[in-house]
């Protein structure tokens, strides 16, 4: 009976993990982070557990500073509606950012502290980094209260096994 107790265990254990959608969020630019909810929020709608992990400057993303005033970069961005080169111009990056929020608010599209709520709603968990909270300057007060907790590379590895990553 013992045996048929840890089988079924460790199948529910698996079927959980591969119902998982790991989010990495390295950047903290407004397209980046909104792709990240774009996929996450799909996810967790359509029933898996949803983990996003910020790091780096995707960090910045989580902070009361500047959830609300992310923008978008022209340079490097080839995606972007304009010539490349242009975008070295000052003033494209404010330009780029409200092209991107009028197109949001013309398509109805939430804004990125919308996201965030409509992740926690949906329930997703949000993790911070805390190896790049001191490399940024970064403290647990500066964090917005969507912010599940604050953990490490390895931890986030750990909840991560066996489903899937998405690195962005």
């Amino acid at each position: 009976m013992a045996t048929i107790a840890v089988q079924n265990e460790n199948t529910v254990e698996k079927e959980a993990a591969q119902n998982r959608v790991c989010i990495v969020v390295s950047k903290g630019s407004l397209d980046m982070v909104a792709a990240a909810f774009f996929i996450g929020n799909t996810a967790a709608t359509m029933g898996s557990d949803v983990h996003y992990f910020f790091t780096f400057w995707g960090l910045k993303a989580l902070t009361k500073q500047k959830v609300g005033s992310l923008q978008v970069s022209p340079v490097g961005n080839p995606g972007m509606p304009m010539p490349n080169i242009l975008g070295m111009i000052p003033g494209m990056t404010a330009m780029a950012t409200r092209m991107m929020k009028g197109a949001m608010k013309k398509t109805k599209t939430p804004s990125i502290p919308e996201m965030f709520q409509m992740a926690k709603q949906l329930g997703s968990h949000i993790h911070a980094c805390s190896t790049s909270m001191p490399l940024l300057g970064v403290n647990k007060e500066d964090l917005i209260p969507e912010v599940e907790d604050i953990i490490g590379a390895a931890t986030f590895l750990g909840l991560s096994q066996g489903g899937q990553t998405i690195f962005i």
